[in-house]
């Protein structure tokens, strides 16, 4: 059975464990590299991870988009968004549909 996690600074990820998911308290770049690769070999298909370190993890984030699991889905965290999230959002519907059907005019 597939699992999910959550990676981040204890403010921002805090609040999922409540939800039951697997909550993973990281507080620099370099440890939240290591959980991510970590996770993405083990049973886990949807991996949240904040903005706010994705930010510096684009390469290793990368290495997991054209993969079914994980899915890595990027949310703001404690210092509000960066609109990472979003535009992998936008970036994955012109993938799919061949035009960016979401872009405001």
């Amino acid at each position: 059975m597939y699992k999910i996690a959550v990676i981040g600074d204890r403010e921002s990820v805090l609040g999922f464990k409540a939800l039951g998911l697997d909550v993973q308290f990281v507080d620099d770049v370099a440890a939240a590299k290591n959980v991510l690769h970590r996770l993405a070999k083990e049973d886990y298909a949807v991996i949240y991870l904040t903005e706010q370190l994705a930010e510096e993890m684009q390469s290793d984030i990368a290495r997991y988009k054209d993969n079914t699991v994980p899915a890595v889905i990027l949310f703001p965290g404690k210092s509000g968004s960066l609109g990472l999230g979003m535009q992998g959002v936008h970036q994955s519907v012109e993938r799919a549909v061949g035009a960016d059907i979401l872009a405001k005019d």
